[in-house]
């Protein structure tokens, strides 16, 4: 049943891309390229740590381990594969990998490819990535595989009566490192006894970013002077729906915009609906900023560092697929608002039961919050504290996982 499910999936990947779907199509290209990149550039003999990735959140949550591995271990080199062509797209220049391709689709002919050219002495697969065929030529070849800032819930595949190969998968691992104790206790009950509740390395990726924040000259220009500063990270046009009513009444806040799509069209869409003045990052100079209410950032790569000159964030996707990246504004000490859309992100369900997230639902909500931060600078200072406090409180999870290898 797996392995037609695979093949089931090939073809569907293959359909979407005759009909000129760009995603599609890049990972296809990049199948095709993988075997004859790994030919080319593993160099038999090298001592290899595989580290697998979906896309580009899960490689934020590896790059912690990947960068210490590094920086303490350099006798072995990294190869880092992604899923889906956001993150291998993002991250196929990283320097801290010696190699970086997509991973062949599942199959026990490409697994057992893949292994016979890479012979790897380690496996780390991040989060959700349970790849059946990897992971049991994996064993059979005693390479030590590891799951890490894994988590579980009651509602995926291995906690139900057809989910028997799946969990199989959970036996290949030599150890999980899970975010929480209730992973522990749901995998508990499969049998599975070999894991460590460590936490979330991502806490630990955004404690980094936040001691290398780039400092940027047109934005701090923006928000010179005197009034408060509101930044909407990730947003989408569900979410600019909700805040943008409350700043077109309310121009004693500026407002930095970073879309989570940078086009034409969404750049027209967010100056559409607010009646205050408008910049773009990349065609603006100093004084047309220092001028402006609104910045909206129409590049990407700046939204990490953006988060550290506002005085509230706002995280999108949470009327949607699922909020983004919350903890990235967190880190700065600053309240993080989100939409409805989070019940199975934990770090926001923790934002939220400490007092640095705010979730909310109608921009009539979004507005009493608001106006209730203008009221009182106390609360708005205590907010932001919350988030800054439980990410550093959090932060660890490397070294937890580093020292019980023993590396």
């Amino acid at each position: 049943m797996y392995t037609f499910a695979i093949y089931l999936y090939i073809f569907f990947v293959k359909l979407v891309a005759l009909f000129g779907h760009k995603k599609a199509k890049q990972m296809l290209q990049g199948h095709k390229e993988v075997f004859a990149l790994l030919k080319e550039r593993a160099v038999p003999g090298t001592r290899y740590v595989w580290f697998h990735a979906s896309s580009l959140g899960e490689f934020e949550q590896g790059r912690p381990m990947i960068e210490k591995l590094r920086a303490e271990h350099p006798e072995y080199r990294v190869v880092l594969t992604f899923f889906s062509p956001s993150g291998y797209n993002t991250a196929k220049n990283y320097q801290q990998a010696d190699i970086v391709c997509y991973l062949p689709f599942d199959t026990k002919r490409n697994a057992r490819r893949f292994l016979d050219i890479l012979k790897p002495e380690m496996a780390f697969f991040i989060k959700y990535e349970f790849w059946l065929n990897y992971l049991v030529g994996l064993k059979k070849r005693n390479v030590p595989v590891y799951s890490v800032s894994s988590i579980f819930r009651k509602d995926q595949i291995f906690f139900k009566p057809w989910g028997g190969r799946y969990r199989l998968a959970l036996h290949c691992f030599d150890r999980l490192f899970v975010q929480n104790e209730k992973s522990r206790e749901l995998l508990k009950m499969l049998n599975v006894e070999n894991v460590s509740v460590v936490g979330d390395t991502r806490f630990d990726r955004v404690a980094k970013i936040l001691e290398q924040a780039r400092q940027l000259p047109l934005v701090e220009a923006f928000v010179e002077g005197s009034r408060k500063v509101f930044i909407a990270g990730s947003s989408w046009g569900g979410d600019e729906a909700i805040y943008m009513p409350y700043f077109n009444n309310h121009k004693e806040w500026k407002l930095i915009i970073a879309s989570h799509e940078v086009n034409e069209e969404r750049i027209k869409a967010i100056i559409g609906q607010y009646d205050g003045k408008c910049v773009l990052y990349t065609r603006a100079t100093m004084e047309e900023v220092r001028m402006a209410d609104c910045l909206i950032i129409d590049c990407f790569g700046l939204l990490s560092s953006i988060y550290r000159y506002g005085d509230v964030a706002y995280v999108g996707g949470g009327f949607g697929v699922g909020i983004h990246n919350v903890l990235e504004a967190a880190v700065y000490g600053v309240p993080v608002f989100f939409g409805p859309n989070n019940r199975k992100f934990q770090e926001a369900q923790a934002l939220k039961a400490c007092g640095g997230g705010i979730e909310i639902s109608s921009a009539f909500e979004f507005g009493q919050k608001m106006d209730a931060f203008m009221a009182s600078e106390a609360v708005l200072e205590a907010a932001g504290k919350a988030a800054g406090e439980y990410v550093s409180e959090n932060s660890g999870a490397t070294a937890r996982i580093f020292k019980e290898l023993g590396l």
